[in-house]
C-alpha cells in the first residue's frame, strides 16, 4: 500500500510542479485528466489534480484547500456524468469563480464527449448510487482518450488563443502515439476477449466494452452498496454452479476496499486482480500509458 501511495504522490506532484509561467490554471477533479492535460498543454499549462489514485472520486471530502485552487482555476476539467455530484457543486460555488461554473467556458466535462454506457432507464435511489447520465467511469475504456483529448486541445485553445497551435499539436502528438498503443493493447489483450469476470464494484465497464471481457457478476448487490456475508455466500454458490462458465477473476481497484474480493478469492478459489484504475494507482500507472499497460499485464498475468 505504501508503494501505492508513493505512486499517487508522484503523479500529483507532477501535475501540480509545472512552470509559473504556464498559460493556464487548471484544475482536474481526477489524475487521468490531469495527465491528459499535461500531455496535449505541456508547459503551457499548470495543472493541479484534486484526488489521487487511492480515493473513492465519488466521496471527496470539500475542503477549503480545493476551494482556493478552483478560485485561482481558469479551467475546471471534470468527468461529469455525477462523478463528482457529492463534492465539486459545493467546491465551485464557495470559490465564487464566475468563470468555472457549469455552463461557462472554464468548465469541461469529459462525459460530454463520449458514448456513454449503462444509462438507466428509470431514476430510483432504491437501485443504490445510480447515474442518470450513465456510468461515469469513462477513463477505464482507453479509447475514450481521444475523443476527450480532441476537445480538450480546443478549449484550451479558445481559453488561451496564444497558444491554440501549440495545444493542438500536443493533441496531435498525444493521439499518433496513444493510437499506436492501442493497436498494440488490443492485440496483447486479445486472449481475455469473452473471458468471464466478476467486479467488485460497476467501475470497470468500458473497460470491459473495450477489451471485450464479459462481466457476470458485481459483488456490490446495488450500485454503492457494501454486500452482506449472506449475499456473498450468494456468489460463491452461483461460481460453483456454472463450472466453467464461471468468472476467471474478480476485479478491483485500487481504492476499494479489499474485504469482500478477498472474501470471495478465498471461498471460491476465483483469483482477484487489483487494477490501478487512474494514474498514480500503481508504481507502473505514472502516466496514461504506464496505466494500460500495467492494467493489461495485470490481466493476462493473472489469465496464465
Amino acid at each position: 500500500m505504501k508503494r501505492f501511495i508513493s505512486a499517487a504522490l508522484f503523479a500529483a506532484s507532477l501535475c501540480a510542479g509545472l512552470p509559473v509561467h504556464a498559460g493556464l490554471n487548471v484544475f482536474a477533479t481526477v489524475p487521468e485528466w490531469a495527465a491528459l492535460a499535461q500531455e496535449i498543454g505541456g508547459d503551457k499549462l499548470k495543472v493541479f489534480v484534486a484526488t489521487n489514485a487511492l480515493q473513492d472520486p465519488h466521496r471527496v471530502e470539500a475542503k477549503p484547500s480545493l476551494i482556493t485552487r478552483a478560485r485561482n482555476a481558469d479551467l475546471v476539467i471534470a468527468t461529469g456524468a455525477e462523478l463528482e455530484i457529492g463534492w465539486l457543486p459545493l467546491v465551485l460555488r464557495e470559490s465564487g469563480n464566475a468563470k468555472v461554473m457549469p455552463g461557462q467556458p472554464g468548465y469541461f466535462e469529459a462525459a460530454q464527449q463520449v458514448r456513454m454506457l449503462e444509462v438507466p432507464q428509470r431514476l430510483d435511489r432504491a437501485d443504490g448510487d445510480v447515474h442518470a447520465g450513465g456510468n461515469p467511469h469513462i477513463q477505464t475504456g482507453a479509447r475514450n482518450f481521444l475523443p476527450v483529448g480532441s476537445a480538450l486541445a480546443q478549449r484550451f485553445g479558445e481559453l488561451d488563443p496564444a497558444n491554440a497551435a501549440a495545444y493542438q499539436a500536443g493533441y496531435k502528438a498525444f493521439a499518433d502515439k496513444w493510437q499506436a498503443a492501442l493497436m498494440r493493447w488490443e492485440k496483447q489483450a486479445a486472449p481475455l476477449r469473452g473471458m468471464p469476470v466478476a467486479v467488485q464494484h460497476k467501475a470497470f465497464v468500458y473497460l470491459s466494452d473495450w477489451l471485450g471481457l464479459k462481466e457476470i457478476a458485481t459483488l456490490e448487490p446495488k450500485p454503492g452498496v457494501d454486500p452482506s456475508a449472506a449475499y456473498l455466500s450468494k456468489l460463491v454458490a452461483q461460481f460453483a454452479a456454472k463450472g466453467d462458465n464461471a468468472p476467471r477473476m474478480v476485479l478491483r481497484s485500487v481504492y476499494n476496499s479489499p474485504r469482500a474480493a478477498d472474501w470471495i478469492s478465498e471461498k471460491s478459489g476465483v483469483p482477484v486482480v487489483v487494477l490501478p484504475f487512474t494514474v498514480g494507482g500503481s508504481e507502473r500507472a505514472k502516466d496514461l500509458f504506464g496505466l494500460f499497460d500495467d492494467s493489461i499485464e495485470r490481466l493476462l498475468k493473472e489469465l496464465k
